[in-house]
């Protein structure tokens, strides 16, 4: 005889699985009608697996279904634990001691150990591994004299005195380390499998996984295919078997397979359609608040803008940042005079100084400054700007070269490149000379953001060095005072934008269009959305 209990459990999975084939008619499915498989869009491919190798945005989505930290975070973007069931930090705010669970084991089985931490956290800040968030742990004890090559990785300020317990021991108090502790680039990584295969253990069939998925298959320019990690120490909270990453570049592509029925959640929302779906799907669309800066940096290694912050100055006073926000993206943005985002917590963004001018008075300063640089009719600026393949990238370099050249008679060469041929391109940073990029926060700390140009930091794309900036950063790195390090920090942004290495454009929003089927989404201001916390309910649709 059934009991009640069961026989409800039994209806729940049939809905389940009625919904399912509802949903996905007509899309292919692997494991049969009985698998719940979410599908995502993803932007772009996500440059690796790795976690010390990876850097964009579409590769953290990816790695934080496949990988868990320390610590996680909600749907709602709260603090939680991770692979580390409790933690306890010492008076001074120098060693932090993690437990990692007694059940946290990776998908072929073995257990999660703390050395696995103490073997990732070496590897990330190893030169030779060439990380490129290794800068995000370096107040861990002796981690920038690793980076610098004056030590072995051996000798970072981490210590496993048994099996489960890990202790990082730090140069200076970090009060945002347990947020950092969730970013993907300090997941552990197995080291028997990279002992074994190499680089190739990121391969399929290869990669082990701690997180709540593992990685199939991976198609680049098509699909990673994810399933569940049966041996994940919370699988019995995981609703979806299986995810779907479909690489989708063309952002109106991306809106007519949401359409279709082929994408339950999109990366991105083209703008000229915006207005339509926003009238179209008022209840799928979600736009939100965001910790994220898009803009356009200069190569400081070499001329023009090499030793020109008047130069670099001219070009940003000449973009009409309203117009950009309201008439190009026009989804939300806003216009950013500063570097640091508004709304990151215990911090007032510092303003460029012309902020409070009108866009005319703005650019007559940019023509006056201009002419003092030797550049006019009879000798034009010339140079390239760098961007990768996307709507929008193309429809924001359009627009801005033709503001640049209405002001000021300059003449852009804009040059689309595939997104990771942009990338190594600035890395390298031998022919670039006005790019792209963004960077999105990683923790809710103005560190994320002003961290990111310190002298020597491998994410300080324009190569920005300045003493002043640097002696701040630093002061503001060694205080356990909140509000001494609020204005060490907030000085050092004063400094950084006096010197115009980067032109903010705008601060980002989140942007989906997201099914009724899907369960558990929550806007948050890191834009964080693991497959995990989510689910499939039936939708109005019929068979």
């Amino acid at each position: 005889m059934i009991s009640k209990k069961r026989a409800f459990v039994y209806l729940v999975i049939l809905a389940a699985a009625v919904a399912i084939v509802w949903q996905y008619q007509g899309v292919p499915q692997v494991d049969g009608p009985a698998a719940s498989v979410l599908h995502r869009g993803l932007l772009t491919d996500p440059e690796s697996v790795d976690p010390h190798k990876a850097r964009s945005v579409q590769a953290g989505s990816v790695l934080r279904d496949i990988g868990e930290g320390l610590l996680s975070y909600s749907a709602d973007s709260e603090l939680v634990a991770g692979a580390a069931e409790a933690w306890s930090i010492s008076d001074d705010g120098l060693t932090y001691t993690f437990h990692i669970r007694e059940d946290a084991r990776w998908s072929n089985g073995d257990p999660v150990a703390a050395e696995h931490f103490a073997f990732s956290l070496r590897r990330l800040v190893d030169p030779a591994t060439a990380a490129f968030y290794s800068f995000m742990i370096a107040d861990v004890l002796n981690a920038s004299a690793i980076l610098a090559g004056d030590l072995p990785s051996s000798e970072l300020g981490v210590e496993t005195p048994d099996e489960r317990t890990l202790v990082i021991t730090l140069e200076r108090p970090t009060p945002y380390l347990l947020s950092l502790l969730t970013s993907p680039s300090t997941f552990p990584v197995h080291p028997g499998s990279i002992a074994e295969h190499g680089d190739a253990f990121t391969r399929d069939g290869n990669l082990l996984s701690n997180g709540a998925y593992k990685l199939d298959s991976w198609q680049p320019g098509s699909m990673l295919a994810l399933s569940r990690n049966e041996q994940y120490w919370n699988n019995t909270a995981t609703a979806i078997d299986e995810v779907r990453y479909h690489v989708v570049t063309q952002e109106m592509t991306q809106l007519n397979r949401y359409r279709a029925g082929e994408l339950d959640i999109t990366d991105v929302v083209p703008p000229d359609s915006f207005a339509k779906v926003r009238e179209e799907y008022p209840d799928e669309l979600h736009v939100a608040p965001y910790l994220g800066v898009y803009y356009y940096g200069f190569n400081l290694t070499k001329p023009p803008f090499k030793d020109s912050p008047e130069l670099r100055e001219a070009l940003s006073l000449a973009i009409d940042r309203d117009v950009l926000v309201n008439k190009i993206t026009g989804r939300g943005e806003a216009a950013a005079y500063s570097w640091v985002p508004p709304g990151v917590d215990n911090y007032e963004p510092r303003r460029f100084n012309y902020s409070h001018q009108t866009q005319d008075e703005r650019n007559a300063h940019a023509r006056r400054l201009l002419t003092e640089a030797g550049y006019g009719p009879n000798n034009p600026l010339r140079f390239e700007l760098r961007y990768n393949t996307s709507d929008t990238q193309k429809r924001i370099a359009l627009a801005i070269r033709g503001m640049w050249e209405e002001e000021l008679g300059v003449e852009a060469t804009l040059i689309n490149e595939e997104f990771q041929v942009l990338l190594a391109n600035v890395a390298a940073a031998d022919i670039t000379q006005v790019f792209f990029s963004s960077w999105i926060g990683d923790y809710n700390d103005a560190h994320t953001f002003l961290s990111l140009l310190q002298s020597g930091s491998s994410s300080n794309m324009p190569r920005y060095s300045n003493q002043d900036f640097d002696s701040l950063m630093q002061s503001a790195a060694g205080q356990a005072d909140s509000k001494k390090r609020r204005y060490y920090l907030e000085e050092a942004e004063r400094v950084l934008l006096s010197d115009h290495p980067v032109i903010p454009l705008y601060f980002y929003v989140s942007k989906h269009l997201v099914s009724p089927c899907v369960v558990g989404w929550e806007d948050n201001v890191l834009d964080y959305h693991y497959s995990q916390h989510l689910s499939l309910a039936p939708t109005d649709a019929t068979p």
